[in-house]
């Protein structure tokens, strides 16, 4: 699976497209007031990129169980410092609403943690690559 995203900035212009294998997607990203860049920063993206991750594990592993999932909702917070610094301290947690015992319920939170790909991702450390 390859997945990209694509961000095409000018003045009062701010367009986002994400894409997976083949299928793209245009997502609406307000521009900042001064006319250049996006109004949501980077770390709040990676925020929301944690918390869908889970989030739609959590459907796709409690379909695979059979457990009717009616509601989740997930917190992601990080601390970030200086321009430059790295982020630090992320966690986050998860309730999720579902027909089962709270033992299964608990056990698919527990599940989910250990193989969301992009939490898994992070804990594993990346290398990132600016090709020229």
């Amino acid at each position: 699976m390859k997945i990209s995203a694509i961000i095409k900035s000018a003045f009062n212009r701010h367009e986002v497209i994400v894409q997976t294998n083949d299928t793209a997607k245009e997502m609406q990203i307000a521009v900042k007031a001064a006319g250049y860049g996006s109004s949501v920063n980077g770390g709040e993206l990676l925020m929301l990129s944690l918390a869908t991750c889970f989030c739609n594990d959590i459907y796709r592993e409690a379909d695979k169980r059979k457990i009717p999932v009616s509601a989740v909702e997930v917190e992601v917070t990080g601390d970030f410092g200086a321009e430059g610094e790295p982020g630090s301290n992320f966690q986050y947690k998860a309730h999720v609403t579902a027909d089962a015992s709270q033992q299964e319920i608990n056990d698919l939170i527990n599940y989910v943690d250990q193989i969301a790909e992009i939490h898994n991702t992070l804990r594993k450390g990346i290398s990132i690559t600016l090709i020229k």
